[in-house]
């Protein structure tokens, strides 16, 4: 059996937790295979909301084993976090969560350097989400890291004292304040309840189970434009956030990968610094944000709304070899007149329609073309024939432009307020 993938082709925060978990049902395993506590993946069921940072998104289903891959970064005092949030919730973790032995740590001192660094740069700050996620994959990238199978070591307060060692070395020449002691605490509880998990070699654990037949998920965090290649750099995440990252993430080889479902708003969003064509800085873009609820599920912080941008998400589709699009959030634009879609963009004069090698500090003027607005309550909508002619019109218009079509619409936040237009071939 192949794996499928499920990945979000804007920046970040299209949904891909409750798209995860409305597919959950449908596979044997789910397995996060990069990005770490700065991921916040909300689902909604019940009348309850749950933010998952770490855990893969399938865990509240009984019987189906969740992974975190080699390729995340975890912050036990995180995971702990979540942990005892699930438990309180009925959710036997320690039967469904499985670790990868070779997933790196975040220890405190990661956090540090990383408000340190953030706090240096001044405006030239690239919008961190301050959980150590970057000082972290540098340490892994820099054969520095710690990694969940050391925990399980003799030696590994010795290795953890080496490698804060060197962070403090580091943090000497920052005007920063600070109390290791005080994070350390809550650091060594999380650790011990890492402990308590099974750890696994996942790559090995992956393709016996593809061997025998069991259907895997791989579920992405962050969006396709943070990748740390091809994403709007600097301004991006420090792990890839394409398909590729799945391979490296979990050690799957690229044949064993069949559909890649891709996650996109019917507008855009984008939380921190960075460029963002089509952002709405103006009544507009407030009114999307209200509507919406467009605030960081892990910082709080408010996100840039803006339009659709077609050029992006054409590149996002090719890069990732998209076979399935979702479309998300459709109820927000509910009482709009008009609802403008990007195709091309006025870059260094020229009228383009692909997404250029950089975009930043660059003049992007957004070409729009505009559609008529649906004008109906999206959210009591229950299967596609209920959907108004409007918004079936903008998503034929959509499917036009990126050639790929769109499987799933979601009109609501709850995991029933979501509408399958065509079966997935899962």
């Amino acid at each position: 059996m192949a794996v499928d993938v499920l990945l979000g082709l804007q920046w970040g925060d299209e949904g891909k937790g409750k798209i995860v978990d409305v597919l959950t049902p449908k596979y044997d395993i789910i397995a996060r295979f990069q990005g770490g506590p700065n991921a916040g993946h909300t689902l909604e069921f019940e009348g309850i909301k749950h933010v998952l940072h770490t855990i893969p998104s399938g865990i509240f289903h009984k019987g189906v084993k969740n992974i975190v891959g080699n390729g995340v970064v975890i912050d036990p005092v995180v995971l702990k976090q979540e942990i005892d949030k699930l438990i309180d919730r009925g959710v036997h973790v320690n039967e469904q969560l499985l670790i990868s032995r070779k997933a790196h740590l975040i220890l405190p001192t990661h956090k540090l350097l990383d408000k340190a660094s953030e706090i240096s740069k001044g405006k030239a700050k690239i919008g961190s989400t301050l959980k150590g996620i970057g000082p972290t994959y540098m340490d892994k990238t820099g054969r520095n890291g710690l990694r969940v199978g050391d925990v399980f070591g003799a030696n590994f307060k010795e290795m953890y004292d080496a490698l804060v060692e060197k962070h403090n070395n580091i943090l000497s020449n920052f005007d920063f304040e600070f109390d290791l002691a005080e994070l350390e605490g809550p650091f060594f509880e999380g650790i011990e309840t890492l402990k308590s998990l099974t750890p696994i070699d996942s790559e090995h654990y992956l393709n016996e189970a593809i061997k025998s037949g069991k259907k895997i998920l791989a579920e992405g965090a962050q969006g396709t434009l943070l990748d740390v290649d091809f994403g709007t750099y600097p301004f991006v995440t420090s792990s890839n956030t394409i398909t590729a990252g799945t391979c490296t993430g979990l050690g799957i080889a690229p044949n064993k990968i069949e559909n890649v479902i891709g996650i996109f708003k019917a507008y855009c969003t984008r939380v921190g610094s960075g460029p963002f064509p089509t952002e709405e800085d103006n009544e507009v873009g407030e009114m999307i944000r209200k509507i919406g609820h467009e605030y960081g599920a892990t910082t709080g912080r408010e996100r840039r709304c803006g339009w659709i941008d077609i050029p992006a998400l054409k590149y996002a589709i090719m890069i990732n070899g998209v076979t399935e699009l979702a479309m998300m959030k459709g109820d927000v634009l509910d009482s709009f007149d008009t609802i403008k879609v990007c195709t091309h963009y006025i870059y260094e004069g020229d009228k383009i329609d692909y997404f250029p090698y950089t975009i930043n500090d660059k003049e992007v003027i957004p070409v729009y073309e505009e559609l008529k607005g649906w004008k109906t309550d999206l959210t009591k909508l229950t299967d596609s024939e209920t959907l108004p002619q409007n918004l079936v019109d903008y998503i034929a218009y959509l499917e036009g432009l990126l050639e790929v079509p769109i499987s799933i619409v979601s009109v609501g936040p709850d995991r029933k307020q979501t509408i399958n237009r065509k079966a997935l071939a899962v």
